[in-house]
């Protein structure tokens, strides 16, 4: 099968196939190549197996798996698929090959990695070999991603709380707690934006995995182009993707769709049989499995399976180690969920999705969606908008939804499906945060409103939205969910005097719980103590212990996390059983004020990404701004630990004016392999809030060898050489200060790139493939970061200069007469290597030497304009880069009509939407008419005259210089 494999600056693949099978293969391999042992993972969690190389640990879950059947209810998913959708079987069977075929054949030597070493140490460290796969385990890797999705263990917990508590705990529990998922998303219909077409942006909060639970990919064929998140091991972009004219999203809509029954269950010479809800006794299905477990003996497991699903708690005799409830038979508990009752997991809406060209498009595919159920946002380039629940909701009582039910009692079956809601945009905009919204009357449990309703309102606060604009509400620490305990501590009185003091200070508190606060952390305390006391206060004793289900189920049973999580509701009821609240706030408080924190939030507050392997070296991992109730909602859990094991699994902002506007990011990097060049590269974009461009050009794109190949560590940077932010006193740093460009006009502005990617399948052309730079060129080695095809000249590279290589020819180009303006005619060679070795050594100015087909044509300098003399000189905004460009004398092309501009479309590209830049800032001299008026021309806008202060260092003047501003933003270069 056909396909070719690029990589973009931070090694996201983008993937070319000439068919929709082609590209499935491609993208199974490629997934296999970049994440063999998470590949490998999956899998044996899927078919619960993994203890055998896990250990006891994993035992639990394998064993649940077993006995909930989850690797058979995807060979009947798949049966099912072969039967009613022959295509996406067969798309899916083309995915399953890619895989294996990507396993297979490990890494591949390469001439600039020829000892490239093992793809994965892990399947050193365990001894394992990629097993194989089969065309259905890509559907038991959804099943075991999202099995517990929906939250059925908060039944147990609901059971359990009911019991000791009464009806009313329900209410007061019920709120997004342990295991289930935090996510935001919004949708800005195009009469709020500034190009007036919409803009969807968002984050799903899961369990941060190493490697990432979303793989950044781009899938391209002549049906469809798309970029977005895909599922390791599960073909296509099922929950977040933009194909150019549409985009869309999700975010979990709390439904709940499966159901726990209590069984009676019975052993007879035959077998084992359960009591219906008719009064009979049916046979149910029986058979034994055993579970290996690395470095202990073998463990036996019991699978049963009634008529209401497969039992997945005790049995005929009950709990292994619990004692029945006097009088009640013993504990037997049967799941029941979609999947197993019609043999589909919905995989058939993951092609319409690729193809979907608007918004009825992606609404249709969705109709085909079973689990998890979803709130799906969607918008297309026609003005089109969606804002709808995704999924299959059985219709049953009411008693299903929120606690067990007898399996032996009528009136528990299931009766249907209900007709997934919908709902509109208010003041043109649609968020979801998990809250009560149109899945309403699907659920039981929601998260509080409080991240709904500060989306909404940091919206409301602009009328106008960019791309650009949407990333700072990815990252808003306010926590709203802070009142109620503030509340309490505001009607404290007689306090100690430390203890006083915490609490006006905590009442001062901006609450925004920033990594760098200490008041945040100050408030964590307490918050942590007061859930202490409660779960520790004799009302909710008989909680502490919870029934000896299995331990897969803990979380949800834990009191600490319950109370954790519902501290709001707890501090605001009306009554808690008898509770002293202010009594229990006032000693956490004085507590606290004897004991408090040392440091900031960030200290304690810590990413703690789920690894199925410890690596061998632990590091210290970073600390973290947010909150579970935050925007940015990085969940500790109160009273037990600030770690956060949860938080932002992605963001995304899909720009339907231009695709290309779009951004991404994950919280380590595109790829699964320990200490490569792209397996943490993204954390730092990640930590800070910001995100990486997607590229959508192909010539801006590195393609891989044909053979498969893991991708190392480049020769050069492992990032995209982006200029940091000013980061000390403004330094002119030699010739970096230089503001005149070359006098002939070297500085004439890019227009819009003509191969930038017009979001469409017809830009996968064989004629924009990037073609093999040739073996003379002396630059091949090096690694470039910006690649382009300027048509009809050849392929420019923009290269990190190589001061010890390059200065011979810098030093030539120099000293002739027309760079008079750089300031360094008369300069030695070694004076020249003086100068750019100390340019080096700065974060706000860089120097690239670009090149065109292994020839040297250009030597661009970019700067922060506030590290530079021209920042002097006019107010600077977010996102300017300044930047200063010689050309290499004319001769050859340089001669020729068009060079010039297509060479910088070339860097303008490189500059505005590789370096992630808003504006670019350029100064010629106000006698230099001809380059201005091309400025103008080409687009820019003419800014001030100004006069840039004169220079004058040892080895290099600059002499005062009147300029003229002229400035070129990404909305005028590309059209945006």
């Amino acid at each position: 099968m056909a396909g070719e494999i690029f990589r973009d600056p931070w090694g996201i693949p983008h993937l070319r196939a000439d068919g929709a099978n082609e590209l499935a293969y491609v993208q199974g391999r490629v997934t296999a190549l970049d994440r063999a042992w998470q590949l490998e993972v999956e899998r044996h969690r899927a078919q619960g197996t993994s203890a055998a190389f896990l250990g006891p640990e994993a035992l639990s879950w394998d064993c649940f798996v077993r006995r909930a059947r989850l690797a058979d209810t995807a060979r009947r998913c798949w049966s099912e698929l072969e039967r009613t959708d022959p295509e996406t079987a067969a798309w899916l069977r083309a995915y399953v090959d890619g895989v294996n075929e990507g396993l297979a054949s490990g890494p591949v030597p390469t001439p600039d990695a020829p000892t490239e070493p093992a793809p994965a140490p892990e399947f050193a460290r365990t001894g394992l070999r990629p097993g194989r796969w089969e065309p259905w385990t890509p559907l038991a890797v959804w099943l075991a991603t999202h099995i517990l999705f929906a939250g059925f263990p908060a039944k147990l917990w609901r059971e359990h709380a009911v019991a000791h508590l009464g009806a009313d705990a329900v209410g007061l529990f019920a709120t997004d707690g342990p295991g289930t998922a935090g996510s935001n998303g919004w949708l800005v219909a195009g009469g709020r934006t500034v190009t007036g077409q919409a803009l969807i942006a968002g984050d799903p909060h899961r369990f941060i995995e190493d490697p990432g639970v979303y793989q950044q990919i781009r899938l391209s064929c002549p049906e469809f182009d798309v970029v977005g998140l895909a599922v390791p091991g599960v073909p296509g972009i099922a929950h977040f993707g933009h194909t150019g004219t549409v985009a869309w999203a999700i975010t979990n809509a709390m439904a709940d769709y499966q159901d726990l029954y209590r069984e009676r269950l019975r052993r007879t010479g035959a077998g084992v049989e359960a009591l219906g809800p008719d009064g009979t006794w049916r046979r149910a299905a029986r058979h034994t499995e055993t579970v290996e477990v690395a470095g202990e003996q073998p463990v036996e497991v019991e699978v049963i399976e009634t008529d209401r699903g497969p039992v997945v708690i005790g049995g005929p005799e009950g709990l292994d180690g619990g004692l029945p409830e006097p009088g009640a038979p013993p504990v037997a508990i049967a799941l029941r969920h979609p999947p197993r009752v019609t043999g589909d997991l919905g995989f058939g809406a993951l092609l319409p999705l690729l193809r979907a060209r608007r918004v009825a498009d992606v609404d249709a595919a969705v109709d085909r969606w079973a689990e998890p159920v979803n709130v799906v946002l969607a918008a297309d380039t026609e003005g089109g908008t969606l804002h709808r629940v995704a999924g299959r909701v059985p219709v049953r009582s009411a008693a299903n939804r929120t606690r067990l039910v007898a399996a032996w009692e009528p009136g528990h079956a299931w009766q249907g499906w209900h007709e997934p809601p919908r709902a509109g945009l208010t003041d043109g905009v649609a968020v979801m945060a998990n809250q009560r919204g149109p899945a309403t009357p699907l659920g039981v449990e929601f998260a509080p409103p409080h991240r709904a309703d500060r989306i909404a309102a940091l919206l409301a606060g602009r009328e106008r939205w960019s791309a650009a604009d949407l990333s700072a509400i990815h990252t808003d620490t306010h926590l709203a969910s802070a009142a109620a305990l503030l509340d309490r501590l505001a009607a404290l009185d007689g306090l100690s005097g430390p203890a006083a003091a915490l609490r006006d200070r905590l009442l001062r508190w901006d609450r925004r719980m920033d990594a760098d606060s200490a008041d945040a952390a100050a408030f964590a305390a307490v918050r942590g103590a007061v859930v202490r006391r409660l779960a520790a206060h004799p009302a909710f004793a008989a909680l502490r212990t919870p029934p000896a289900y299995p331990a897969v189920f803990r979380p949800w049973l834990a009191l600490v996390p319950r109370i954790g999580y519902a501290l709001e509701h707890l501090l605001r009821a009306e009554e808690l059983y008898g509770i002293d609240r202010p009594a229990e706030v006032r000693a956490a408080l004085e507590e606290t004020a004897a004991r408090p924190p040392a440091g900031t939030w960030g200290d304690t507050h810590r990413l703690a990404p789920w690894r199925a392997l410890p690596p061998e070296t632990p590091g210290e991992e970073p600390g973290l701004s947010g909150d579970h109730d935050c925007v940015l909602c990085t969940s500790s859990v109160p009273g037990l630990t600030d770690l956060a094991a949860r938080g932002p699994a992605a963001r995304y902002v899909w720009d339907l004016a231009r695709r290309d506007n779009s951004r991404w990011v994950v919280p380590l990097g595109a790829c699964g392999v320990p200490g490569s060049a792209h397996h943490r590269d993204q954390q730092p974009r990640w930590l800070a809030g910001d995100l990486v461009p997607v590229v959508t050009d192909w010539t801006r794109l590195r393609k891989e060898p044909d053979r498969p190949h893991r991708p190392e560590a480049p020769a050069g940077p492992s990032q995209p050489t982006v200029p940091a932010g000013p980061s000390q006193p403004t330094d002119p740093a030699g010739p970096t200060a230089a503001g005149p460009t070359d006098p002939a006009g070297p500085t004439d502005p890019a227009g819009p790139s003509q191969t930038t990617d017009p979001a469409g399948p017809s830009a996968a052309t064989d004629a924009q493939r990037p073609p093999r730079s040739p073996m003379s060129d002396p630059y091949a080695s090096r690694t470039a970061v910006h690649e382009q095809q300027v048509d009809g000249f050849g392929r420019v590279r923009v290269l990190p200069l190589d001061v010890t290589a390059d200065v011979p020819v810098l030093h030539r180009w120099v000293s002739e007469e027309r760079a008079v303006f750089w300031g360094m005619n008369g300069l030695t060679e070694q004076q020249v290597a003086e100068i750019y070795a100390h340019m080096d050594t700065l974060d706000t100015h860089h120097a690239h030497l670009v090149v065109k087909d292994g020839v040297p044509v250009a030597l661009l300098q970019t700067y922060e304009p506030a590290a530079d003399r021209v920042g002097e000189c006019y107010p600077v905004q977010p996102g300017d880069i300044g930047v200063h460009l010689l050309l290499a004398p004319v001769e050859g092309d340089a001669a020729r009509p068009g060079w010039t501009a297509g060479l910088l479309a070339a860097l303008t590209s490189f500059l505005l939407l590789g370096l992630d830049r808003r504006r670019i800032v350029v100064d010629p001299d106000v006698a230099n008419a001809k380059a201005i008026a091309r400025f103008l021309k080409q687009g820019f806008t003419a800014g001030p005259e100004v006069v840039l202060p004169e220079v004058d260092l040892p080895d290099v003047h600059i002499p005062e210089k009147k300029a003229q501003l002229a400035f070129l933003t990404r909305e005028v270069a590309f059209g945006g």
